[in-house]
């Protein structure tokens, strides 16, 4: 077969319609996702066990959202009037290996983490959101806080199972497809037609994560199209993902008085630990990730109580804080040399990041989670995360207050790291000369920062919107990317980022690989462009 061209299969199992929810009762959870975008409707919920059952349901089905954890920002998993293909039942883990996992597509983060705990492994771009399942991580191109040293998810899915709007199966494993120079792929089904599929001719900006459309390369992998499509070309049913053997890990949380000594010391971490990997130096800072939460994140969680939650002070002049992953070589005892990193001649990893974060005023605060006390780690790292769940929290109660419909507001964006201090102030301008409670947060170690609008009225939303669409530009300027890990979803502003990030002639492109996968248009109508 030629090396462009992929041919279908006929799926597993038999085909039959699965599990169905239809009272108002049942599908009421599966009707908005963390976006809290208003208005989700379905006629049904359909709860599919094998690939055979998800063939069905697109056969029977006028349109079709695939669906995961619910967690989507940007309103993709919430329906307007397609049936609901929850893959939350196919969430078997058939094989895990010395270096690699394979899983279906409702299988948890956390479900597999449990699992290579045990084997000591570890899935190394894993999002923050533990309970983010590998169909949706797949489709989205997920990545996390460790995208700095070890990408996103796209660099590690080896295979994917399928299928496609008219019920046959794909298997893609990674190198075997691969687009014919002119720019297409070729997928010849059973009866012996085959279809072709253009491959988008725009550039993606280069940076270290994107969920921005359908990727795009010249000598494109058929498996990295179906990564980052949002649901709208295929239903991903299973995955192989690469593994790795897990590291001894330290995790500090940090807080620093001003905003730019925090990003002097993101900028020093990163170097040091781009220094550590290219001398293999045991002693050296090896950074993993970093992540940042602004003063009014702080301030979210002091309302909140998390911080007495948690056990960390902080500082009243704390302005920024950030939570550092610090890998460290076996051998190295972490207690001694965080108790010991002030004492002359004293040298190895711990003592060389405790001595950085002096020197860029970071000390304030400190907490530590050391190797082996997995309940602080967990501690430090759920402080991180209340801080979107404190936002996502004061959205839905003003919704239930009488403003249904305000939403999430909130910006994905990433640019190169030495653009993001410039960056943050354009933030920071453009939301105060709007008068936008705002706050700012996430995987500062790559140059993406989460820019939320607390909205507080419907005309917040408005005016939210616009800072948006000004700071995606300013994003591209810097050599960035708007859409950086949640994906574009139903959002209009993340719609028309994505249509000013490529014009209108790379939408059209999009468009007609959809009609060449989808020609009817029934997965995930609205997703990604409207319908």
């Amino acid at each position: 077969m030629p090396a462009h061209r992929a041919r279908t299969r006929e799926p597993r199992g038999e085909r039959r319609l699965p599990a169905t929810l239809t009272a108002p009762d049942d599908v009421a959870p599966f009707l908005q996702d963390a976006a809290h975008t208003p208005g989700g409707h379905t006629p049904a919920v359909v709860l599919p066990r094998s690939e055979a059952e998800v063939a069905e349901v697109l056969r029977r089905a006028p349109a079709v959202l695939p669906a995961g954890a619910h967690s989507s920002l940007t309103g993709g998993a919430t329906p307007f009037g397609e049936w609901v293909l929850s893959l939350s039942r196919m969430d078997a883990i058939s094989a895990v290996g010395g270096d690699a996992a394979t899983v279906q597509a409702g299988t948890a983060l956390v479900t597999l983490d449990g699992v290579l705990r045990e084997r000591r492994l570890f899935y190394p771009p894993a999002p923050t959101f533990r309970g983010a399942l590998f169909g949706g991580m797949a489709a989205t191109n997920a990545a996390g806080a460790a995208t700095f040293k070890y990408g996103a998810t796209r660099a590690w899915v080896r295979r994917l199972t399928v299928v496609l709007a008219s019920g046959a199966v794909l298997d893609l494993a990674r190198g075997e497809v691969r687009a014919h120079e002119e720019g297409w792929f070729e997928i010849e089904g059973g009866d012996g037609g085959v279809a072709r599929v253009p491959v988008p001719s725009y550039r993606m900006p280069p940076v270290a994560k994107r969920s921005a459309g359908y990727h795009a390369e010249p000598g494109l992998d058929l498996l990295d199209l179906f990564v980052g499509s949002e649901g709208t070309l295929g239903v991903v049913t299973e995955l192989e993902v690469g593994l790795l053997p897990a590291p001894a890990l330290l995790v500090a949380w940090a807080a620093f008085p001003t905003e730019a000594g925090a990003l002097e010391a993101v900028r020093r971490l990163r170097e040091a630990a781009r220094e550590t990997w290219r001398a293999r130096d045991p002693r050296g800072v090896d950074v993993a990730a970093i992540e940042s939460v602004d003063r009014r994140c702080l301030e979210l969680l002091r309302e909140d109580g998390r911080d007495r939650e948690a056990g960390v002070r902080f500082p009243p002049a704390a302005d920024t804080a950030l939570l550092v992953q610090l890998e460290l070589p076996a051998g190295v005892d972490a207690l001694d040399e965080a108790a010991s990193w002030e004492e002359p001649g004293r040298d190895g990893p711990v003592v060389r990041f405790l001595r950085m974060l002096r020197d860029t005023d970071g000390l304030h605060g400190l907490e530590l989670g050391l190797p082996g006390d997995e309940r602080r780690q967990h501690q430090l790292f759920a402080l991180r995360e209340a801080v979107p769940t404190a936002v996502n929290h004061r959205i839905g109660a003003r919704q239930r207050e009488g403003q249904p419909g305000l939403r999430k507001t909130a910006g994905d964006m990433i640019v190169p790291f030495a653009q993001l201090p410039a960056m943050v102030a354009s933030y920071r301008e453009a939301f105060a000369a709007r008068g936008l409670d705002h706050a700012l947060w996430g995987h500062v170690s790559d140059g993406n920062v989460h820019a939320n609008v607390i909205p507080r009225t419907e005309d917040d939303l408005r005016r939210g919107d616009a800072a948006l669409l000004e700071l995606g530009a300013e994003a591209v300027r810097r050599g960035g990317c708007p859409l950086s890990e949640h994906g574009v979803g139903r959002s209009r502003v993340k719609q028309e980022l994505l249509r000013r990030l490529y014009g209108d002639d790379g939408i059209a492109q999009m468009r007609a690989v959809k009609r060449a996968l989808d020609p009817s248009g029934k997965l995930a109508p609205g997703v990604l462009f409207p319908p």
